[in-house]
């Protein structure tokens, strides 16, 4: 017999998966090529061709002892200095390799961090709508998701409403900006904002209140958008940064999160999440990945690509009626159906 946690969890498993399940069996009936699937998130533009280049000069140059063996269970220390120095020179930041730990892609940091952090019946705020797996993430350890408001218009944080969620209880607010699913990039001032209701509230409460910014996305913008270092804002923030969509690398699970020194108890938290890393069964994130990621810090994908279907979907759905925020950056769209239920629209429109 599985556990009474995971049967409410099978029960209630993802509709996205759900959907990407369907859509291969549609492709048996109707053919690949009749079959558009908008699931999973899986990046539609391929690697840059730097990435194969360094997997095969890796493998042939390098020791097969380091490429395809254990190591600091955060992970290089040449690669996770290369990751800092270019973060130090991209966002004006200031930190070393004791900063960076190497995860299994952002879900696999964010785990580690909510191990490091969270104890039972701790409070996580997060902004709605938002990546239906965070409400997992939090229960694996005992603990809460809430949900505070954004406007509806734009989808920006409600400010007033954050100031109501927030609770004795609450250890982090997690923010994921450019945001999946609505594709909204929050600006310094809504991130300054939210830094101050979070000084206040870690004042009234006697204890930190960590931000975790889930930034798989940040590469992904357009119109000029940028996208503001959270580090910079607000001290007690913590980064979360994966290569599957800057990259296209979601099935290689290879990322970082970013532990600055400003922590309150950096030090402890360093330690704990580099023991959490192991214990979580991870061990330590894919080496010659690791390895390959070191060489290519400088390469991307072509976002042009994304862009172009960006206007086109936005742009033929504003057309036919339908409402959806302009996304700035990711490459979702979040829209608001004609019909009051969303699986009954759904169900039609299938």
């Amino acid at each position: 017999m599985i556990s009474e946690s995971m049967k409410a969890l099978t029960a209630g498993s993802s509709v996205i998966r759900a959907m990407f399940e369907e859509g291969k069996k549609m492709a048996d009936i109707y053919g690949k090529e009749n079959v558009y699937d908008f699931s999973l998130g899986n990046p539609s533009v391929n690697p840059p061709s730097v990435i194969k280049d360094a997997i095969n000069t890796i493998l042939d140059n390098e020791d097969p002892k380091t490429v395809h063996g254990y190591m600091n269970n955060a992970g290089f220390e040449d690669v996770r200095e290369k990751i800092a120095a270019s973060l130090n020179e991209r966002f004006l930041t200031h930190f070393n390799g004791s900063n960076i730990l190497m995860t299994v892609g952002a879900a696999g940091g964010l785990n580690v961090i909510f191990r490091t952090l969270l104890n039972p019946e701790d409070e996580v705020v997060v902004f709605t709508p938002y990546f239906g797996e965070y409400r997992n993430y939090a229960a694996n350890y005992g603990a809460v998701l809430v949900a505070a408001g954004t406007d509806k218009e734009t989808f920006l944080p409600d400010i007033e409403d954050l100031e109501r969620k927030i609770s004795e209880k609450t250890r982090i607010l997690l923010i994921n900006t450019p945001n999946n699913p609505t594709g909204v990039v929050y600006s310094k001032r809504v991130l300054e904002d939210i830094a101050d209701v979070l000084r206040n509230k870690s004042k009234e409460y006697g204890a930190p209140i960590y931000l975790v910014s889930d930034e798989p996305y940040r590469e992904l913008v357009y119109d000029g958008v940028e996208v503001p270092y959270v580090t910079g804002i607000y001290e007690n923030t913590i980064v979360g940064y994966s290569y599957s969509k800057s990259l296209s690398l979601p099935g290689e699970r290879i990322g970082y999160l970013v532990l600055p020194d400003e922590l309150d108890g950096a030090e402890e938290i360093k330690a704990a999440a580099n023991v959490a890393n192991r214990i979580l069964g991870f061990v330590n994130a894919p080496s010659l990945m690791q390895k390959v990621i070191g060489e290519c810090l400088d390469a991307s994908v072509d976002t042009g690509i994304y862009d172009a279907n960006r206007k086109l979907l936005y742009e033929s759905l504003i057309s036919y009626g339908y409402t959806c925020v302009r996304p700035q950056g990711a490459f979702y769209l979040f829209v608001k159906t004609f019909d009051v239920d969303d699986r009954e629209f759904t169900k039609a429109a299938k």
